[in-house]
């Protein structure tokens, strides 16, 4: 059942003129046949830059309107329409705007795990991998409402001094490992490199030999000598790091280190979406063009 699955989703695939992009948390059978695995970042530029008619975007809503805004041209498909963000529902644009009447001359940073609805509001997008350099981009006498993430947000004012106004907004994978978790993994692996994603609590990107966004964490341990690594992250990210670096060894910083919303999608829901085109994102156009406005204030002061 799973070659015919294959086999069909290249056939289909081929027929609509499709790209199937993956984010790293997917799990292995989804990353496997997806013309492009990557983090959020990598998501929307490949998005912006896909030559394809239909865009099938194997992760959660966010992910999917992102590419929705930055495509408007091309159908996307949310394959499980299950797959939210518990951080994302964290923020709403009403919520938003509330704030910004309480501090009219900030600017807003808006962490792509977020709503089109509230990218809308915002003044410039940021991924995990490039929110350093969007607050440094701000001139310094400007304030900073930084939406919806309080960890990154923690995170990105420790690199930069920056202080900003975080919002009570957090991952609820990330913000749950603890040192204690933490360091009975370096008790069991003391020669490991500590690799956390910026989303977790200060404590934990504070004990970190190196806090990066996912495919910073790629870049780091192809980079490093070292052979162990205590990866603090979503599970489905080892599985990206094994196939690719399989003389290396990883180990999770705490047992059960999982987004449900990225593990609803199988090759059998993605096969029905592209059977059946479903479900396609929406976007109204004001929204979209407000929205891409902030996205594309991210892009442009990328390398």
């Amino acid at each position: 059942m799973t070659l015919e699955l294959v086999e069909y989703i290249a056939w289909r695939k081929k027929e609509i003129n499709a790209v199937i992009m993956a984010h790293y948390y997917q799990i292995p059978e989804i990353q496997d046949i997806a013309d492009f695995v990557g983090d959020s970042l990598q998501l929307a530029r490949q998005a912006a830059a896909t030559d394809a008619d239909v865009i099938v975007l194997c992760g959660v809503k966010f992910m999917a309107e992102s590419a929705k805004i930055l495509s408007p041209e091309k159908t996307v498909l949310l394959p499980d329409l299950r797959a939210g963000c518990p951080m994302a529902d964290m923020v709403t644009a009403e919520a938003l705007r509330e704030m910004k009447a309480q501090y009219p001359d900030a600017a807003v940073v808006c962490y792509v795990n977020s709503s089109a609805d509230v990218k809308a509001e915002s003044d410039i997008c940021c991924t995990s991998s490039n929110a350093v350099n969007v607050v440094k981009s701000i001139p310094e006498e400007r304030q900073i409402i930084f939406v919806p993430d309080k960890n990154l947000g923690a995170y990105v004012q420790e690199q930069t001094g920056r202080k900003m106004i975080l919002w009570e907004g957090y991952c609820p994978v990330h913000d749950v490992l603890t040192r204690e978790e933490l360091a009975r993994q370096v008790e069991m692996h003391p020669d490991a490199k500590i690799v956390v994603h910026p989303e977790c609590v200060p404590e934990i990107t504070q004990a970190a030999d190196a806090v990066r966004s996912t495919g910073g964490m790629l870049q780091y341990v192809k980079s490093s000598p070292d052979k162990e690594f205590i990866i603090g992250t979503e599970e489905g990210f080892v599985y990206t790091l094994q196939k690719n670096f399989p003389e290396k060894t990883f180990y999770l910083a705490r047992p059960e280190f999982r987004c449900y919303d990225m593990k609803y999608l199988d090759l059998e829901k993605l096969a029905n979406a592209l059977d059946r085109m479903e479900h396609q994102v929406e976007i109204s156009e004001e929204i979209r063009r407000r929205a891409y406005g902030a996205l594309q204030n991210m892009l442009s002061i990328m390398p």
